[in-house]
């Protein structure tokens, strides 16, 4: 299907977003226009906004499957829903209000459809905390929220939602790109170029671990003193065990092909657990620990490009806080030798606050009726509006 323009005027708008690491909530401010490939995108101002250590704390814990009361259910989202619209207050401060807010909120719990290789037929379910109508209530801004919901009612995953956006703002005219985000977990994007019907030729999924094992390894070998390897550098000092990633890289997930999604469900505590029991006979110190867990994300990239793209991409260009991991980075640029590793920075993308901008046009998208979802990319059948419109007065609207 091809793009469909509308006359539009800058518009500007929040974007919020905690992913799965639950380092806190990156809040973007940006001034929009055009819609496809007419779109443009300013970010006047980006920053992260931690979460208090209970609440991260309380987060974590429902990820992780720990059984908590309905009571207590509400209140972990409102309080994440009063830390979304402290954070777009914030954000706002020495700049001109916006109009509109798009709100990823914080993912607590995501279950892939189960279709044909699963042998039954469930539609998938994917749970958002920090309701888009208390953000509303409280910051007076129409918002935009609970984005997953329309694509996985129709069968698609709900995820990943940023590819349409990635197309209109990171394609080129002459080059395919993979636009790399690794949050908590890894999601790839690959861009043909813009010509033809290249908009159904985009693939996306997500790749597996991103910063989750990792950062979790960390938390286990401090005993929570730290919570992540700044640059990588305490796994730089250490030497990855090759043995251990051919063996986790056998990991079913790695081999089924896109559309597909994960999350902390599945590469989370006890998938480290499981990992610390493995090296057991190799003796590991924690560098060499740290330094095999980052090469299992950065393997997993590798062969999930290597095995479900059309072809290799000319540039991959990494977001998210792993783009700032410097080792990361270095050893993704090994296993792609010929395909040059860089950031979406040098794009013109602030790399940072991505995934953030990506929603703030997500809901502008939504509120101008136009499509955010990809069906190459989520699997879903059609393209379709995402999100809930909530109004400053509280009133709900849903349109599918």
């Amino acid at each position: 299907m091809p793009p469909t323009k509308k006359v539009t005027v800058p518009t500007r708008v929040i974007g919020l977003i905690s992913g799965t690491s639950v380092d806190g909530i990156d809040a973007a401010l940006v001034e929009i226009s055009g819609s496809d490939l007419d779109l443009k995108v300013s970010l006047l101002a980006g920053e992260t906004y931690p979460y208090t250590p209970e609440l991260r704390a309380k987060i974590l814990a429902v990820g992780a499957g720990v059984a908590i009361s309905m009571a207590e259910l509400a209140e972990i989202d409102d309080a994440i829903a009063l830390a979304f619209a402290q954070a777009a207050q914030n954000i706002q401060i020495g700049h001109q209000p916006a109009t509109l807010i798009g709100s990823h909120g914080q993912t607590v719990y995501h279950r892939p459809p189960q279709g044909v290789r699963q042998k039954s037929n469930c539609l998938g379910y994917s749970l958002q905390l920090g309701r888009g109508a208390f953000i509303a209530h409280v910051t007076g801004i129409t918002t935009v929220s609970n984005f997953r919901l329309a694509d996985i009612n129709v069968g698609g995953h709900g995820a990943p939602l940023v590819p349409r956006v990635d197309a209109f703002l990171l394609s080129d005219s002459a080059e395919g790109r993979c636009i790399q985000n690794i949050g908590g977990i890894g999601n790839v994007a690959y861009i043909p170029p813009r010509r033809g019907y290249w908009l159904s030729k985009i693939r996306a999924w997500d790749t597996g671990p991103g910063n989750s094992l990792l950062d979790l390894a960390v938390q286990h070998l401090t005993d929570g003193a730290k919570s992540y390897d700044e640059n990588g550098n305490w796994a730089a000092s250490g030497i990855p065990c090759d043995s251990l990633v051919a063996q986790w890289l056998q990991e079913d997930y790695f081999h089924l092909p896109p559309p597909k999604s994960t999350g902390r469900e599945l590469f989370g505590v006890a998938y480290l657990h499981q990992c610390l029991k493995d090296a057991e006979p190799y003796q590991l110190n924690p560098a060499d620990l740290l330094a095999t867990l980052t090469e299992l994300t950065v393997a997993s990239i590798a062969h999930s490009y290597q095995s479900f793209l059309p072809e290799m991409p000319q540039q991959v260009l990494l977001c998210g806080g792993g783009s700032r991991n410097l080792y990361l980075k270095q050893r993704l640029q090994l296993l792609l030798p010929s395909v040059p590793v860089l950031t979406t920075d040098e794009v013109g993308l602030n790399a940072d606050f991505k995934e953030a901008i990506a929603f703030a046009v997500l809901a502008y998208w939504r509120q101008l009726g136009l499509p955010g979802n990809l069906p190459a990319a989520t699997g879903a059948p059609c393209e379709i509006l995402l999100g809930e419109i909530h109004s400053q007065l509280g009133i709900s609207r849903v349109d599918i």
